[in-house]
Protein backbone atom coordinates (compact mmCIF):
# COMPACT_ATOMS: atom_id res chain seq x y z
CA UNK A 1 0.00 0.00 0.00
CA UNK A 2 1.43 3.33 -0.98
CA UNK A 3 2.79 5.43 2.34
CA UNK A 4 0.42 8.46 1.56
CA UNK A 5 -2.73 6.54 2.55
CA UNK A 6 -1.18 5.93 5.97
CA UNK A 7 -1.98 8.97 8.03
CA UNK A 8 -3.74 10.86 5.64
CA UNK A 9 -4.91 13.68 5.07
CA UNK A 10 -8.49 13.45 4.07
CA UNK A 11 -10.14 9.85 4.30
CA UNK A 12 -9.71 7.85 0.78
CA UNK A 13 -12.95 6.78 -1.47
CA UNK A 14 -13.25 2.73 -1.52
CA UNK A 15 -15.23 0.46 -3.91
CA UNK A 16 -16.25 -3.15 -3.13
CA UNK A 17 -17.88 -6.37 -5.29
CA UNK A 18 -19.94 -8.50 -3.43
CA UNK A 19 -20.09 -11.71 -6.22
CA UNK A 20 -23.10 -14.24 -5.45
CA UNK A 21 -22.72 -17.27 -7.73
CA UNK A 22 -24.98 -20.50 -6.90
CA UNK A 23 -25.54 -19.84 -3.71
CA UNK A 24 -22.11 -18.46 -2.43
CA UNK A 25 -20.22 -15.31 -1.99
CA UNK A 26 -17.06 -14.46 -3.36
CA UNK A 27 -14.35 -13.79 -1.06
CA UNK A 28 -10.45 -12.81 -0.94
CA UNK A 29 -7.91 -13.13 1.58
CA UNK A 30 -5.97 -9.37 1.43
CA UNK A 31 -2.27 -9.56 0.82
CA UNK A 32 -1.81 -5.98 2.28
CA UNK A 33 -2.57 -3.53 4.79
CA UNK A 34 -4.90 -2.45 6.79
CA UNK A 35 -6.24 -5.83 6.58
CA UNK A 36 -3.44 -8.18 5.49
CA UNK A 37 -4.16 -11.79 5.54
CA UNK A 38 -7.58 -11.38 6.39
CA UNK A 39 -10.74 -12.90 4.21
CA UNK A 40 -12.96 -9.85 2.85
CA UNK A 41 -14.91 -8.38 0.11
CA UNK A 42 -12.91 -7.85 -3.28
CA UNK A 43 -12.12 -4.05 -3.98
CA UNK A 44 -9.56 -1.34 -3.51
CA UNK A 45 -9.52 2.15 -4.33
CA UNK A 46 -11.20 4.50 -6.78
CA UNK A 47 -8.51 5.99 -8.88
CA UNK A 48 -9.18 9.96 -10.37
CA UNK A 49 -11.44 10.08 -13.06
CA UNK A 50 -12.72 7.28 -12.56
CA UNK A 51 -16.51 6.45 -11.97
CA UNK A 52 -18.01 3.96 -9.34
CA UNK A 53 -18.96 1.60 -11.50
CA UNK A 54 -15.79 1.10 -13.95
CA UNK A 55 -13.88 1.38 -10.22
CA UNK A 56 -15.94 -2.02 -9.04
CA UNK A 57 -15.04 -3.49 -12.75
CA UNK A 58 -11.24 -2.97 -12.39
CA UNK A 59 -10.66 -4.01 -9.03
CA UNK A 60 -12.77 -7.10 -9.49
CA UNK A 61 -10.85 -8.04 -12.45
CA UNK A 62 -7.30 -7.09 -10.62
CA UNK A 63 -8.07 -9.44 -7.45
CA UNK A 64 -9.55 -11.92 -9.05
CA UNK A 65 -9.91 -12.16 -12.38
CA UNK A 66 -13.54 -11.91 -13.32
CA UNK A 67 -15.27 -9.64 -15.21
CA UNK A 68 -18.60 -8.76 -13.48
CA UNK A 69 -21.82 -6.41 -14.31
CA UNK A 70 -22.28 -3.77 -11.76
CA UNK A 71 -25.88 -4.49 -10.73
CA UNK A 72 -26.80 -2.34 -7.08
CA UNK A 73 -25.47 -0.93 -4.38
CA UNK A 74 -25.46 -2.60 -1.07
CA UNK A 75 -24.21 -0.47 1.58
CA UNK A 76 -21.67 2.83 2.34
CA UNK A 77 -19.45 2.67 5.21
CA UNK A 78 -16.50 4.33 6.82
CA UNK A 79 -13.12 2.20 7.69
CA UNK A 80 -11.19 3.93 10.19
CA UNK A 81 -8.30 2.55 12.15
CA UNK A 82 -5.86 4.07 14.23
CA UNK A 83 -2.61 3.79 15.59
CA UNK A 84 -1.92 2.86 19.40
CA UNK A 85 -1.22 6.74 19.93
CA UNK A 86 -4.59 6.96 18.84
CA UNK A 87 -3.83 9.07 15.57
CA UNK A 88 -5.84 7.68 12.17
CA UNK A 89 -3.45 5.65 10.14
CA UNK A 90 -6.20 4.38 7.70
CA UNK A 91 -9.83 6.34 6.89
CA UNK A 92 -11.57 4.88 3.82
CA UNK A 93 -15.08 5.57 2.87
CA UNK A 94 -16.34 2.43 1.42
CA UNK A 95 -19.22 1.84 -1.52
CA UNK A 96 -19.86 -1.93 -1.73
CA UNK A 97 -21.92 -3.08 -5.02
CA UNK A 98 -23.36 -6.14 -5.86
CA UNK A 99 -22.39 -8.00 -9.08
CA UNK A 100 -22.77 -10.36 -11.41
CA UNK A 101 -19.70 -12.70 -13.07
CA UNK A 102 -19.80 -11.98 -17.12
CA UNK A 103 -17.31 -13.74 -17.37
CA UNK A 104 -13.55 -15.63 -16.19
CA UNK A 105 -13.04 -18.23 -13.16
CA UNK A 106 -11.97 -16.62 -10.06
CA UNK A 107 -8.33 -16.51 -8.76
CA UNK A 108 -6.05 -14.35 -6.94
CA UNK A 109 -4.77 -11.56 -8.61
CA UNK A 110 -2.90 -8.18 -7.35
CA UNK A 111 -2.65 -7.48 -3.68
CA UNK A 112 -4.57 -11.00 -2.80
CA UNK A 113 -3.51 -14.11 -1.86
CA UNK A 114 -6.64 -16.28 -2.33
CA UNK A 115 -10.24 -16.69 -2.98
CA UNK A 116 -12.96 -18.52 -1.78
CA UNK A 117 -16.77 -18.48 -2.58
CA UNK A 118 -18.65 -19.03 0.65
CA UNK A 119 -22.21 -20.09 1.56
CA UNK A 120 -24.06 -17.76 4.21
CA UNK A 121 -23.55 -20.58 6.43
CA UNK A 122 -19.51 -20.62 5.61
CA UNK A 123 -19.45 -16.80 6.43
CA UNK A 124 -17.91 -17.13 10.37
CA UNK A 125 -14.91 -19.57 9.83
CA UNK A 126 -13.51 -16.74 7.45
CA UNK A 127 -13.65 -14.65 10.68
CA UNK A 128 -14.51 -11.81 8.71
CA UNK A 129 -15.00 -8.32 10.44
CA UNK A 130 -18.33 -7.67 11.25
CA UNK A 131 -19.37 -4.84 8.47
CA UNK A 132 -17.84 -6.99 5.66
CA UNK A 133 -20.47 -10.10 7.14
CA UNK A 134 -23.22 -7.19 7.31
CA UNK A 135 -23.02 -6.43 3.90
CA UNK A 136 -22.55 -10.19 2.28
CA UNK A 137 -26.02 -10.79 4.50
CA UNK A 138 -27.24 -7.66 2.66
CA UNK A 139 -25.93 -9.15 -0.98
CA UNK A 140 -27.25 -12.98 -0.04
CA UNK A 141 -30.91 -11.12 0.72
CA UNK A 142 -30.72 -8.86 -2.27
CA UNK A 143 -29.30 -11.44 -4.91
CA UNK A 144 -32.63 -13.72 -3.95
CA UNK A 145 -34.81 -10.70 -4.31
CA UNK A 146 -33.70 -10.31 -7.56
CA UNK A 147 -33.70 -14.27 -8.34
CA UNK A 148 -37.65 -14.10 -6.99
CA UNK A 149 -38.78 -11.36 -9.58
CA UNK A 150 -36.61 -12.85 -12.58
Amino acid sequence: MPPNREYPERPFVGVGGVVIRHGRALLIRRGAPPLEGQWSIPGGMLETGETLIEGVRRELLEETGLEVRVLELIEVFERINEDATGKTQFHFIVLDYLCKVVAGEARAGSDVTDVAWAAPSDLERFSLTPTATRVIQKAFEMAQMKAERS
